[in-house]
């Protein structure tokens, strides 16, 4: 999940093992595009994928329901066999 706050992007990231990370896209200004900062999780999430799990994943954006938040899932890069993730 990506959502845009006054303090800054911040993401939550759910793991279908029930884990949970959160924080502050620290790079990405608070009034950046809503682009640039989808952009900005997916490329964490792809590097945190790639240096914990060793795996490649793809990352997805769904419509947004509300102005300023939107939902991602995560899945495992074309020829990849692992179990798909919650963005």
């Amino acid at each position: 999940m990506l959502l845009a706050t006054a303090e800054g992007w911040r993401h939550s990231v759910l793991t279908v093992e029930g884990g949970m990370l959160c924080g502050r896209l620290s790079d990405v200004p608070a009034d950046a595009d809503p682009a640039e900062a989808r952009t900005a999780a997916a490329t964490m999430v792809m590097w945190l994928a790639r240096h914990f799990h060793e795996t490649e994943v793809e990352v997805t954006w769904d419509p947004p329901r509300e102005p300023w938040s939107w939902t991602g899932q995560v899945t495992p890069a074309t020829n990849n066999s692992t179990t798909a993730l919650n963005l």
